[in-house]
């Protein structure tokens, strides 16, 4: 009765059919760690999505997916302790694990296959009012490919790190997102040429590709809520039988006859299933009524995130 939702599953990005494109890059992220090649894979999926929701044409996406792919793959060179280590990082740590957007940007520029991609690894953290990095950059020099796999990173280390196993609560996610995106309100007043700044009034995200990943968001939690819809489905259909069997058996104990409750017997024996038997079924019955008020719960849950989500404001 176990049901897993894969936060993924819908973006796999079999429209483009990118597999043979992408298969020297992906052989590329083998060799880093695993959390890390996952991430990977989830940041050119959503970056896939959201380039299909702004109308990108066929090879823009399939170009900024591929430097999605790639964005990380400079943390072939940052030391484990740094990279998986479970705590706060120092301030010469952080400097350290930053290095990972220029050396990603060489290990592709010395490859032929990958240099058409070094975009990804480049700009992913640079920010439109240009307190990102390795250049801080501002808007105006910020590849769009740039400014779409940003969004798609940040939200993937927000629900990675917080381990979601379905978008219950996402919203909050998206809620850090918006504030990345809005303007900074603690500018230092001394600093009067960045005050006079058209960036003072930009944040860290393109309001317009945020807008975009709440449609992507909203998408995935209607696809959730139909994959949980069809399981829920085959819980009634096993409820049923269930019921069905709870009446066969309370005839058989009100039976008198002894004829009567041998049919009812083996219409109980009839209705049973794998290591199902008369003695055991109601304990795997009160499962089974667990199992289906649970998903109906997180179905509830879930309609009530969209609404959330829909109420936001960038």
């Amino acid at each position: 009765m176990s049901y897993e939702f894969n936060f993924y599953d819908k973006t796999n990005l079999k429209s483009y059919n990118l597999d043979e494109s992408m298969r020297y890059q992906l052989n590329m992220l083998d060799r880093l760690d695993v959390f890390t090649r996952k991430h990977c894979e989830n940041v050119a999926s959503i970056t896939c999505r959201l380039c299909e929701y702004l109308h990108c044409n066929k090879d823009f996406t399939e170009y900024c997916t591929i430097c999605a792919y790639l964005h990380d793959i400079g943390k072939l060179f940052i030391p484990s302790e740094i990279l998986q280590k479970p705590g706060k990082l120092t301030n010469e740590e952080y400097e350290i694990m930053k290095t990972h957007t220029t050396l990603g940007y060489n290990i592709c520029m010395k490859d032929l296959k990958l240099r058409p991609y070094a975009a990804g690894p480049l700009y992913h953290h640079e920010a439109l009012n240009g307190s990102g990095y390795p250049q801080g950059l501002t808007k105006k020099d910020i590849p769009y490919e740039g400014q779409i796999i940003r969004v798609a990173d940040e939200y993937d280390a927000i629900v990675s790190k917080r381990q979601y196993k379905s978008h219950v609560g996402i919203s909050d996610t998206l809620k850090i997102i918006i504030e990345d995106t809005k303007p900074n309100k603690d500018t230092k007043k001394s600093d009067a040429l960045f005050i006079l700044s058209e960036n003072t009034k930009l944040g860290k995200n393109n309001p317009i590709i945020v807008r975009t990943l709440f449609k992507v968001v909203i998408d995935d939690i209607e696809y959730e809520i139909s994959c949980i819809q069809s399981y829920v489905e085959e819980l009634k259909n096993e409820l049923k039988r269930f019921e069905q069997i709870s009446k066969y058996k309370e005839k058989m104990e009100n039976s008198k006859k002894e004829k009567d409750k041998n049919y009812y017997y083996e219409g109980i024996k009839m209705l049973l299933k794998n290591k199902e038997t008369p003695e055991n079924y109601p304990s795997i019955y009160e499962e089974y009524k667990n199992a289906y008020e649970t998903r109906k719960a997180i179905i509830d849950n879930l309609y009530k995130e969209i609404k959330i989500i829909k109420k936001l404001k960038v």
